[in-house]
C-alpha cells in the first residue's frame, strides 16, 4: 500500500535565518511523497528553495497564514512545523503512518526543547477556559484517542497533521486567534465531532524559540496582547457561561509569575514587569471579533514532490574530541553534498550535560561530556569509555534519527 501524500505548511515571519535552517531539516526527511509549502513574508520567501511552494503573506496572524498554506497544498495530509523548530529524519513517516486507518483525522508528536535532549511537549488534553495538562500515553507506540465536546487531544502546532478534508470540512483556522490557542480551537473543534486523534512519540521536532516581536530568544516576553485577546476570544467561544473576570484574574496572575521568575534570572528588568503585564490586559480588553476572508480550499496548485536526495539511507556517524571537531566539521559537510544525512557526536572528558542540535550546514551536533548527563533524569555522573559511550547515544536515538537501519 503506497503511502497518503503529504504537504508540509511552514508559516514564517521576520526569521528567514530560522526558516532557512528549518527548510534544510525538512529536505533531509525520508518520506517518499510529500511536499512543501512556505507562507512566509518577503524575507522569508527570499531563502525558499525552487522546489518547495513559497506563498507570500504580510499578515500578522498565524490562522490567515495557515489557511493561505492549507489552500496551496495538495496533499491527501496536511503538517505543520514552526519556522523556528526542525524534524527529525523520521518525523513525518511516524506523524503520518497512523492514516493508515482511515477513521484517523488527526495526528500529534513530541516536542523537544531547547537543549534537543528534553521534551518540551508530549501528550496534552485541552479544555474550554484555554488550560491544558499532560496525558500518560505508551512511550514508544501510536496512542489513538478519541476527543469529546469541551475535552480535545492537544496537538502541538509544530508538530501536528490533518487528513486534509477534515480540516477544510471545520473551515481550516479561525483568524480570531491570531496567535496563541489557533491550534487548539481547531482540536476543540475536531473533539465537538469525536474525532479519533493519534498521539506519536516518535514523531520528533527540536523547538528552538526563536526571537519574534513577541519573545527574545530566550523567551522573555515583549508582548502579551495576543495571549489576552486570544484567551478571551477562546473562552467565550467554547465556554460562554464562564466567569471571565476570573479567568482574566487567574491568567494576569500566571503571566506575573512568569515574567517575575525571569525578572528573578536576571533576564527582565523590574520596571519591564508592569509594562508587558500591560499589554496583556490591553490584548483582552480588545475587540475580539475578527472578519477574515477564508481562502478557496477546493482547487489547489499541483502537487509539487520534493526529490528524495536524501532517500532512505543510514544516517552516518562521526564521532570524536572537541579539538578535532574541524576535522569532522569537514567530514560533515563532504558527507551531505553528497546526499547523506549527519549526526555528529563531540564528547570532551567531563560531566559536562549534553545538548543536540541541527547545524544549518546541514547536520545533527551532540556535544558534552563522556560522563555527563544527555537524558536529564540519568545519573548526575556516568563513567563509561569512549566507545561505550557513542554506542549508548547512537542506540539512544537509533529509531528517530535513522541510525543504523
Amino acid at each position: 500500500m503506497s503511502k497518503p501524500t503529504v504537504s508540509v505548511i511552514v508559516v514564517s515571519r521576520e526569521r528567514p535565518e530560522a526558516l532557512r535552517r528549518c527548510l534544510t531539516g525538512i529536505a533531509q526527511l525520508d518520506y517518499p511523497a510529500f511536499e512543501v509549502v512556505v507562507v512566509a513574508d518577503e524575507a522569508g520567501l527570499a531563502v525558499v528553495p525552487d522546489f518547495m511552494k513559497a506563498v507570500p503573506c504580510d499578515v500578522p496572524n498565524i490562522s490567515v497564514a495557515r489557511n493561505l498554506g492549507l489552500a496551496h497544498a495538495a496533499g491527501e495530509i496536511v503538517a505543520f512545523i514552526d519556522d523556528d523548530a526542525v524534524p527529525e529524519p523520521t518525523w513525518l513517516t511516524y506523524l503520518c503512518a497512523p492514516f493508515a486507518a482511515l477513521d484517523i483525522a488527526a495526528s500529534g508528536g513530541f516536542v523537544l526543547g531547547r537543549n534537543g535532549i528534553s521534551f518540551q511537549w508530549k501528550a496534552r488534553m485541552a479544555f474550554p477556559d484555554g488550560s491544558a495538562v499532560a496525558m500518560e500515553v505508551d512511550p514508544e507506540k501510536p496512542t489513538i484517542l478519541t476527543g469529546e465536546p469541551g475535552r480535545a487531544i492537544k496537538t502541538e502546532g509544530t508538530n501536528m497533521a490533518f487528513r486534509r478534508v477534515r480540516l477544510v470540512a471545520l473551515g481550516g483556522f479561525d483568524p480570531a486567534f491570531a496567535f496563541y490557542l489557533d491550534e487548539t480551537d481547531v482540536n476543540m473543534r475536531l473533539a465537538a465531532t469525536r474525532a479519533k486523534v493519534a498521539i506519536v512519540p516518535n514523531a520528533q521536532v527540536h523547538h528552538g524559540f526563536a526571537a519574534s516581536a513577541r519573545r527574545t530568544d530566550t523567551r522573555v516576553p515583549r508582548d502579551l496582547s495576543a495571549i489576552g485577546r486570544s484567551l478571551k476570544a477562546f473562552v467565550r467561544k467554547y465556554d460562554p457561561k464562564a466567569d471571565l473576570g476570573r479567568i482574566f484574574r487567574a491568567e494576569r496572575n500566571a503571566q506575573r509569575n512568569r515574567l517575575l521568575r525571569h525578572m528573578r534570572d536576571g533576564t527582565l528588568m523590574p520596571g519591564d514587569v508592569q509594562r508587558i503585564l500591560k499589554t496583556f490586559e490591553e490584548g483582552w480588553k480588545a475587540d475580539d471579533s475578527v472578519e477574515v476572508a477564508r481562502p478557496n480550499f477546493n482547487n489547489p496548485p499541483d502537487f509539487l514532490w520534493i526529490v528524495p536526495e536524501f532517500g532512505d539511507k543510514p544516517t552516518a556517524v562521526l564521532s570524536g574530541r572537541f579539538w578535532q571537531k574541524k576535522r569532522i566539521y569537514a567530514q560533515a559537510n563532504a558527507l551531505v553534498a553528497e546526499g547523506r544525512r549527519v549526526s555528529i557526536l563531540l564528547f570532551s572528558f567531563s560531566s559536562l550535560y549534553h545538548n543536540s542540535y541541527f547545524d544549518s550546514a546541514g547536520y545533527w551536533v551532540q556535544r558534552g561530556g563522556q560522563f555527563g548527563r544527555s537524558v536529564r533524569h540519568g545519573p548526575l555522573v556516568q563513567f563509561w569509555t569512549s566507545k561505550s559511550r557513542i554506542r549508548h547515544e547512537v542506540a539512544r536515538n537509533s529509531n528517530i534519527r535513522n541510525v543504523g537501519r
